[in-house]
């Protein structure tokens, strides 16, 4: 199983970015967007339960950011909007397929059996 991400870049503050994360296959339960700062813990941005109805989002980017995955459930979108420096980071796509993610861990990276290798966003 692949998970590819794309769409990183550099922007200026106030600008927006699209990450899109492609799977190979889609066994998930949970797809979710993570995080990773310099000298940072990786930190969950946002999460999505398969079916799309139960979505997650860490407190900092409620209202800034929105996830969203494709009918066919092999594509991932972040739309990050009003982006800030401290959204500097490599953002991460991962995924589970044992249905052991919930609201209280779907931000622990060790809930999660599959990684992209990132795409760097810059916001300066």
């Amino acid at each position: 199983v692949q998970l590819v991400e794309s769409g990183g870049s550099s922007v200026q503050a106030g600008g927006s970015l699209l990450l899109t994360c492609t799977t190979s296959e889609h066994p998930f339960r949970t797809i979710a967007w993570f995080r990773q700062a310099p000298g940072r813990n990786r930190e969950g941005v946002a999460g999505i339960r398969s079916g799309g109805n139960t979505k997650y989002y860490a407190d900092s980017m409620k209202g800034r950011f929105t996830i969203s995955q494709g009918t066919a459930k092999d594509m991932l979108w972040l739309q990050m909007n009003n982006l800030k420096p401290e959204d500097t980071a490599i953002y991460y796509c991962a995924a589970e397929a044992d249905d052991g993610v919930h609201g209280d861990n779907w931000n622990s990276p060790d809930a999660y059996n599959y990684w992209g290798q990132g795409t760097q966003v810059t916001v300066s």
